[in-house]
């Protein structure tokens, strides 16, 4: 366990063992039900992950494997219908969440990447994530 001056010398965003890590949240005045069948959707994905190559579907299955028409290839690491997808994304991880929020009144969506080259990208994928998160409110029709 890091000491009190240790812990103090660490940026905000690099942890001991995810490196460099983002996360953003929005919450969304929906059910998670309705957050959930979007997120997975074709037109989902494409908002969060990227356009899949050649049309295809994200796999639900552990070690099932994608490509985007970037060129990004990835594995999916964790699918759980209704909760949370957790994917490789090149050299770092992706878990995109839905859970009821806090308040009890609609959803929590998050967005988390880990294992960030450095400062600078972690910076640049929270602008990214927080893009997303206006897309999918705006695909939602929620504001």
């Amino acid at each position: 366990m890091d000491t009190p001056a240790e812990a103090a010398d660490t940026p905000t965003g690099l942890t001991k063992d995810a490196g460099w890590e983002i996360g953003v949240s929005r919450t969304l005045l929906l059910p998670p039900a309705a957050v959930w069948d979007f997120m997975a959707s074709p037109e989902g994905v494409r908002l969060w992950l990227g356009e899949l190559d050649e049309g295809a579907d994200l796999p639900t299955a552990k070690g099932g494997t994608y490509e985007t028409a970037d060129g990004v290839r990835g594995e999916v690491r964790g699918y759980r219908p209704g909760e949370r997808i957790r994917v490789t994304y090149g050299p770092s991880t992706v878990q995109i969440a839905v859970s009821p929020a806090r308040s009890g009144q609609g959803t929590r969506l998050t967005f988390h990447q880990e294992h960030l080259a450095d400062a600078a990208e972690r910076e640049s994928r929270r602008a990214h994530w927080q893009a997303v998160a206006e897309r999918v409110k705006e695909a939602l029709g929620v504001s």
